[in-house]
Order: structure tokens, then sequence, then C-alpha cells
């Protein structure tokens, strides 16, 4: 499954990965050199002590739950308080978004066999994050379970995306084209919400969702998007092999034996739960399933047992060093980061449908 160019493209995403988190944990309202960054992410009080490790990762009730600790834990530095509670979160956050929302698309570019497919495309992230919104304006109470709750919305906008592309089966065009119809109608529907809203921080809130944003995450986002993320990237790897026959054609795949729309609707499940847990976290980071899916394809070909471990790797480096420069461009001002993906993505849509000479048949 590996080859060089793969290897490549993986170390040279850790490496980005690496440098710009390296860049967003060192600046901030409190100044620090990088030295006294380096030495707090490198912090032995909390890399050699499993309580501290396992406060960040699961929290301090379950921590104290499997430990059985109930003493105090070691004091820690203002600098590594800073670090490990506010600032490695953000890069850890950034990591996960990166990779869902990217193997996301890579499964729904195989399954309507168009790289110009996504889950913004196709109306799943419209989808969630209109349940969001719902949650976040009417249903407040339901805020512990954004995941679920995304992952549902998701899973809507994707049946009625289906339905509506339903004609004694489907068809990749005509599912992207019934995803521009139900994003279109849900972005509609996100915009009315905003009329029912009458706390101007209930507001200020929705609209950093809609425009995908990573500003305040903390590890309670990483506790949140870690599992369905972990099930979502193990089902894609595992499911490879599969997307590789979709791309085949419906008959060559059908003839080898593949129930083809029972694993395009499985497919389509897996990239729906890898973007709701994005969505959950992040908000509505539009392009990174689109974009990263073609460079990664760009360098290591159409097979999805590579595509999809270099989705893995690249959605990452793309999402940390976007999420620094929407927080470092107009420091102090932090923007959303789905506004910097969005500014990378539009031009290169663009530069994907002109490349693009056929889509198909209707």
């Amino acid at each position: 499954m590996f080859d060089g160019k793969l290897l490549t493209l993986c170390l040279t995403s850790i490496a980005i990965v690496l440098v710009s988190g390296f860049v967003q944990v060192s600046y901030g309202s409190y100044s620090m050199t990088f030295t006294q960054a380096w030495r707090a992410v490198l912090d032995t009080t909390v890399l050699l002590d499993h309580r501290w490790l396992l406060n960040f990762l699961v929290g301090e009730d379950l921590m104290r739950t499997i430990t059985g600790f109930q003493g105090e834990l070691p004091e820690l530095s203002t600098e590594t308080i800073i670090v490990w509670n506010i600032r490695l979160p953000r890069v850890l956050v950034a990591v996960l978004v990166g990779m869902n929302l990217s193997v996301s698309g890579a499964i729904f570019q195989a399954v309507t066999r168009n790289e110009l497919a996504s889950p913004f495309i196709l109306g799943v992230s419209s989808g969630a994050g209109l349940m969001i919104l719902l949650v976040l304006v009417v249903f407040s109470g339901l805020s512990a379970i954004l995941p679920l709750v995304a992952s549902i919305g998701g899973a809507l906008a994707f049946l009625l995306v289906y339905a509506i592309a339903w004609k004694n089966g489907t068809s990749p065009v005509r599912l992207v084209l019934a995803g521009v119809i139900v994003g279109t109608v849900f972005g509609s529907l996100q915009t009315g919400l905003f009329f029912f809203a009458d706390d101007i921080g209930v507001v200020q809130e929705a609209i950093a969702w809609t425009s995908g944003s990573l500003t305040g995450v903390d590890w309670q986002q990483v506790r949140m998007a870690l599992p369905w993320s972990v099930v979502a990237m193990l089902l894609a790897v595992i499911s490879s092999r599969q997307m590789n026959v979709l791309l085949l054609g419906e008959r060559t795949a059908s003839s080898l034996g593949m129930s083809v729309e029972r694993v395009r609707f499985a497919l389509s499940g897996i990239a729906v739960i890898a973007a709701a847990a994005s969505i959950a976290v992040a908000g509505i980071v539009g392009f990174v399933g689109l974009i990263v899916p073609h460079m990664v394809r760009n360098i290591v070909g159409s097979d999805y047992r590579r595509l999809v471990v270099g989705c893995m790797f690249a959605g990452p480096a793309l999402m940390v060093a976007a999420d620094v420069g929407a927080r470092l461009a107009l420091n102090p001002v932090q923007i959303p980061v789905g506004i910097v993906t969005g500014l990378i993505g539009g031009p290169y849509f663009l530069y994907l449908m002109r490349k693009k000479q056929e889509l198909g048949e209707l």
C-alpha cells in the first residue's frame, strides 16, 4: 500500500503539522518565547504523569474513576497550563477536522465518481450545520451530544439527496445536483434561524458555526470528536477496496458481485460520520473535503488504498496551517478558519471545474 510518493507526502504533511502547530502554541495574548513554548509542550510533569494525560484526554472525573486518585495533581507552570489547556487542544482539533473532512470528501468522490464532490457540495455539511443551529438556538439542552446531532442532520440531508437523485437507481451526476439543491435549501433555513435567536451571544456563536471556527476550542472538543474520528478512519481504510471497485463503474462493479447501491449507501454513512464529527466541533469548514483528495490524487494516484491514507495526513496539514493563518493574519483579531479555507478552495474549485471536461450524463 505504501510507496515512495505516499511516504514523502505523509512525512511532509507531518512536518507541516509540527511546524504550524509549534507556531500556534507559541503565539497568543500571553507572550512567551519559542524556548518557553517548546519546554511547555515537552513538560515532563505532564508527559511522564499518566494522571495529567488522562485528565486531558478523558476529563478529570473519569481520570479519578480510572486511577482511583483523589488528591491534588502536581502543579504546572503558567506556560504549561496555557499551552496544554488552550493552545495545544486547538491544534489537535484542527488535525481531527482536517482528517475527517478530507477522508469524507474522498469517499464521496468515490461514491459519485466525481472529483467535484465533497460533504459541502453534497449537502451533508448544510444538514449537519442546520441541526447544530437548531440545538444552539432552540434545544440548548442537547449541546452535550452535538456529534450525534450533527450525524443525524448529515444523514438526513444525504438521505434526502439520495431520494431526490433516485430514478431506478442513482447516478453520480444526479447525486451532485441533488446535493447542491439540498445544500442551498438547508443553507437558507440556517439563515432563517438567526431571526429566532433573542440572545446576541447565541447569534454570534451560530455565525461562528456557519463560518467554521476553531476559536475557543479545548479538550472537550477533542474528546467529543476523537472516538467518532477513530471509527470513521478505520472504516474508511477497511473500505478502500470497495471504493476502488466503484471507480470501475456500476456495470463492472455489479458484474464482480458487488451490490452497488448497498455499498454506495454504506460508504456514504462512513463519510457522513466523518463530516459530522468535524462539523460538531468546528462548524462548517468549506472546501477541505474537495481540494485535499484532489491534491493527494495528483501525487499518489487514484488507488484508494493510498488515497485514503494520504488524505489522513494531508488534511491535517492544510487545516493546521490554515488555522495559523486565521489566527495570526489579522492579529489580534481572529478570523474563522472557514474563511481561509474558502479563499483557498474557491479558486481551486473553479480550476477543477475548468479542468474536468466531462461530468457524465444526467
